[in-house]
């Protein structure tokens, strides 16, 4: 086994590990750190990949955006209500059985499927840079483009009204 396995098995056990730990932990503050280091886990795997452009947006906008304002929305609340957030799993029985039975009909369903050509036959798939990947957003995914700035821009302000009626709230 080489090396490189042996990273991809460490990075893949880690985000499976931190995604599972997320399940089970108690305090959100907790669950949003074992996000990050399961996005982060995933960004590892993305470059062992040679996916480079989509680690990098991985950890750009995922870790470094979304959960950063996550982590900043969970001490915003915890400090204006002055007690931490705790999250109580109710239904923990009925989740693990159907987690385990889908996780077990993914895996027949894997173990099935050829997901890889022999060497001799394989056709070397097209390289997109990305200056290529760029020229396409803008041309011919604009329209999503902008729909999602839209949509986060929503998000922020809604996120802002939402801060300053609990500060208003407290005064």
């Amino acid at each position: 086994m080489s090396i490189l396995s042996i990273t991809l098995y460490g990075f893949e056990a880690l985000a499976g590990l931190s995604a599972v730990g997320i399940l089970f932990v108690k305090n959100v503050f907790h669950a949003a750190l074992l996000l990050i280091v399961c996005l982060l886990a995933l960004a590892g795997i993305f470059v062992l990949y040679n996916a480079e452009f989509i680690a990098v947006t991985q950890i750009l906008i995922y870790a470094g955006g979304v959960l950063v304002l996550i982590i900043f929305g969970v001490m915003l609340t915890s400090r204006i209500t002055g007690r931490q957030l705790f999250i109580e799993n109710q239904y923990v029985f009925g989740a693990s059985f159907i987690s385990l039975f889908l996780a077990t009909l993914l895996i027949m369903l894997f173990s099935e499927q050829k997901f890889y050509q022999e060497a001799s036959t394989a056709e070397v798939p097209p390289h997109n840079s990305i200056n290529q990947i760029g020229i396409s957003m803008m041309s011919d995914y604009a329209l999503v483009f902008e729909v999602s700035g839209i949509l986060l821009l929503a998000a922020l302000l809604g996120a802002a009204v939402t801060a300053s009626s609990f500060n208003i709230k407290k005064q």
